[in-house]
């Protein structure tokens, strides 16, 4: 076991580390963010990043760059490297296809799309502008994406994670220095966090574009279409890309609920959301860890091996995530207070509330992550997205239009609820884990 929690932490670290810095962006913006416009500078932000990342991590983040991952992952266990190559120039063409239409609709259609997410009059301009600078960077950011699950595929999970500091030092720089106006640059208030996140990001997609040679194999656009390949290709990443789906357009459509409640708990309930995916971010990082070193044991034909990476996975993910709960249940009101103006006091004592229930939900959560990502590894998209569309869909939304949009109820049920989700999809997800792992194994003996 010490052997396989040796080769997890090696590879699993500069993930986990990436998705935390990732996720760091995302809270220091706005912690910034809150410090300078308050609740509306929250709401603002809070909208406008939530419905662009839903769309980027459902098509690239867990759709396309998880695919790439898992394919190229095991081509490489079972010694392919020129069908690993195919499979991730084909991956290219997709990605930079995805990548366009996405931007392009967000930065044409940001109004439209702020308003049928009912944003409030006050924040739909700001929103509007700052969807629209982020814009500018998000193309980038979606091909480097997209680059960053080839390498995972090869086992490489350090360069993302070095592409990723270069995006949070340079993010977090301009942050400070364009919404506030410090040493002469000018106070853009909001729309200078914008133009930090795209900046950051196209410096982000240069540096993974200029390390592609340290991959075993060369990739190229201009490499002749094989439909066969991108076929594979779109059919693994469909059902991953859907299973997030399913997890956070249902999230998002709770957001949408949410806003019905007011400012209050809207800003209360994204404080407290920013603070939690911090927590979770380890777990996305073990589970994409898991995904390749299933992948390529598999690949391999090591079926065993697999099963133990991915148990070995779980348990260190959930001791990580268990550790964010006590933190939670002990210092709430603190973490809240970072994030707004001292004197709301409202939305600091909501905001902890929350948090203390989010404590509940990370062990759950940290073996469903993981889990996914062993059965992703082993070529199983399906199987995750099938449950993750029953519990989000079946279970979860239905008890918050009830709870939240029709009863309107405290905004703690909103997190009550998603604990009930977490333990539920978890338990079904490991049933599946261990049939399906079992039945490989016992099919490989004879």
């Amino acid at each position: 076991m010490l052997k396989y929690i040796k080769e997890i932490l090696k590879v699993a670290l500069p993930a986990v580390g990436e998705m935390v810095l990732y996720m760091l962006i995302w809270v220091f913006d706005t912690m910034m963010v809150g410090n300078y416009g308050g609740q509306l500078g929250v709401s603002a932000v809070a909208l406008s990043s939530e419905l662009l990342y839903t769309f980027i991590n459902i098509l690239m983040g867990m759709g396309l760059s998880i695919a790439l991952t898992s394919i190229i992952a095991r081509t490489m266990g079972n010694k392919n490297i020129s069908l690993a190559q195919n499979y991730a120039n084909q991956g290219i063409k997709i990605g930079i296809l995805i990548s366009f239409i996405v931007t392009s609709t967000f930065f044409i259609f940001a109004e439209n799309i702020l308003s049928a997410a009912n944003a409030e009059k006050e924040i739909l301009a700001t929103s509007a502008a700052y969807m629209r600078i982020c814009c500018s960077g998000m193309f980038f950011y979606m091909c480097a994406n997209m680059l960053n699950g080839i390498f995972r595929g090869c086992k490489d999970t350090k360069t993302p994670l070095y592409g990723a500091v270069i995006m949070n030092i340079v993010n977090l720089s301009f942050d400070y220095l364009l919404i506030f106006g410090k040493f002469g640059f000018p106070e853009l208030g909001i729309r200078g966090a914008a133009a930090a996140t795209a900046g950051a990001q196209i410096l982000y997609f240069l540096f993974i574009f200029s390390q592609r040679k340290k991959l075993p194999f060369k990739i190229s656009l201009f490499e002749k279409i094989n439909l066969r390949e991108m076929k594979e290709l779109i059919k693994l990443a469909v059902p991953s890309a859907m299973q997030e789906g399913a997890y956070s357009i249902s999230r998002l459509l709770g957001v949408l609920m949410v806003m019905r409640l007011g400012s209050l708990s809207f800003s209360a309930n994204q404080i407290a959301v920013t603070i939690e995916s911090i927590s979770f971010m380890p777990g996305w990082g073990f589970a994409i860890a898991c995904t390749a070193l299933v992948g390529h044991s598999i690949g391999g034909r090591n079926f065993r091996q697999a099963k133990n990476y991915a148990n070995a996975s779980a348990f260190i993910s959930a001791v990580v995530m268990g550790f964010f709960s006590l933190i939670f249940l002990l210092f709430s009101e603190e973490l809240i207070s970072m994030f707004i103006k001292k004197d709301e006091i409202e939305v600091i004592k909501l905001g902890s509330m929350c948090l203390m229930i989010g404590a509940a939900q990370q062990i759950p959560m940290a073996v469903d992550m993981v889990l996914a990502g062993a059965l992703k590894g082993s070529g199983d998209t399906k199987t995750p997205f099938n449950i993750a569309f029953i519990c989000n869909w079946g279970i979860r939304l239905p008890l918050m239009f009830y709870f939240i949009y029709v009863k309107k109820m405290s905004i703690t049920y909103f997190w009550i609820i998603t604990v009930i989700q977490w333990f539920i999809e978890s338990g079904i997800l490991t049933y599946k884990y261990r049939k399906k792992f079992k039945k490989m194994i016992q099919k490989n003996m004879l």
